[in-house]
C-alpha cells in the first residue's frame, strides 16, 4: 500500500485526505492519505522519518511552508515563490514543489480564462507570490497591490516585470485589468470584500483564494456586474490534483475529485 499524507499545524480540519482518496478509490489504488502534526522544531527529523517509513509524498501547509525549503531540494519555482507545498520521495531524495501556482493557472483555464493581458493581486503573503508568479510566467503583466506597501513592492521586485502597489490604487489598477486574485483572507470571517465594490467591470476574470464561504462577498458583487467569477476551491481542488498527478503518474480523476471537495465546503 501506497501512504501519502499531509505534514503541518492544525490539520484535522484539513480537505486534502478526502480529495485525494477519492482519486485512489476511483483509479483502484491502493493507497491512503494521512495526516502528521510534527512539532515545529521536528520538522526535517518528521520528513526524514516519512522518507524512512516509505511515504511517497507529503503535502505541506501552515506553519512548514517556508521552512521546507531548508529540509528539501526545492525545484526552481518553489525556490523563487519562497514556499514548498509538496515533498515528494519518488526519486529517491525529497524533492519539493509548489503547487499554488499551477493551481492557480489550472483554477483559470478550467474556466476558459485566457492568461494574457493585465493581472492584479491583491496581497503578498504565501498566495500572493504564488499568484504573482505563476501569472508573471504565463507572460501576463502583474501588479501587485497589498496594505503594507512595501511588501507590494519587495515582491514586485521579485517578480519579472511586476509593479506593486498600495490598496488605495486598486480602482485605477482595476479599470484596464483582465484578471484580479484575491490573494488575501479578506472576505473569509466577514462580508467584506478586499477591492472596491465600483472598480468590478465585466471584463474582469475574478478569483478568490477563499474557499469559506465559497461565495464571498467579492464573487457576488463580481458576478453581478458580469464578471467571470472563479471560487477559492477550483485553486484548492487543482493544486492536489498537480500533486497527486506528481506522485503517481496518473491522470487525476478531476471530477470524481471536485465532487468530493465540494461534499465538504
Amino acid at each position: 500500500m501506497q501512504v501519502f499524507g499531509l505534514i503541518g499545524s492544525p490539520v484535522e480540519h484539513s480537505l486534502s485526505p478526502p480529495l485525494h482518496e477519492a482519486a485512489y478509490e476511483e483509479l483502484g489504488m491502493d493507497a491512503r492519505y494521512v495526516t502528521f502534526e510534527p512539532e515545529p522544531e521536528t520538522l526535517e527529523t518528521a520528513i526524514e522519518g516519512a522518507r524512512a517509513l516509505g511515504i511517497s509524498g507529503l503535502n505541506v501547509t501552515i506553519p512548514f511552508k517556508r521552512d521546507a525549503l531548508d529540509v528539501c531540494e526545492p525545484d526552481a519555482l518553489a525556490r523563487r515563490i519562497g514556499a514548498v507545498n509538496t515533498l515528494d520521495f519518488g526519486s529517491g531524495n525529497v524533492t519539493g514543489h509548489n503547487t499554488d501556482a499551477v493551481g492557480l493557472t489550472r483554477a483559470l483555464a478550467h474556466h476558459d480564462v485566457a492568461l494574457a493581458g493585465r493581472a492584479v493581486v491583491v496581497g503578498a503573503g504565501g498566495a500572493g507570490r504564488a499568484a504573482a508568479f505563476a501569472l508573471a510566467d504565463e507572460g501576463m503583466a502583474v501588479a501587485i497591490a497589498n496594505r503594507t506597501v512595501e511588501r507590494a513592492h519587495d515582491l514586485a521586485g521579485e517578480v519579472d516585470g511586476a509593479t506593486g502597489h498600495g490598496l488605495d490604487e486598486l480602482e485605477e489598477l482595476l479599470a484596464d485589468a483582465d484578471v484580479v486574485v484575491n490573494a488575501t483572507s479578506v472576505g473569509m470571517e466577514s462580508d467584506e470584500m478586499p477591492v472596491p465594490p465600483a472598480a468590478l467591470h465585466s471584463n474582469l476574470a475574478v478569483l478568490d483564494a477563499v474557499y469559506s464561504p465559497v461565495e464571498t462577498r467579492l464573487l457576488r458583487e463580481a458576478s453581478s456586474v458580469g464578471a467571470t467569477t472563479i471560487d477559492g476551491g477550483w485553486m484548492l481542488l487543482y493544486q492536489g490534483v498537480a500533486a497527486f498527478e506528481r506522485w503517481t503518474g496518473h491522470t487525476a480523476p478531476v471530477d470524481v475529485m471536485n465532487a468530493a471537495l465540494r461534499a465538504r465546503i
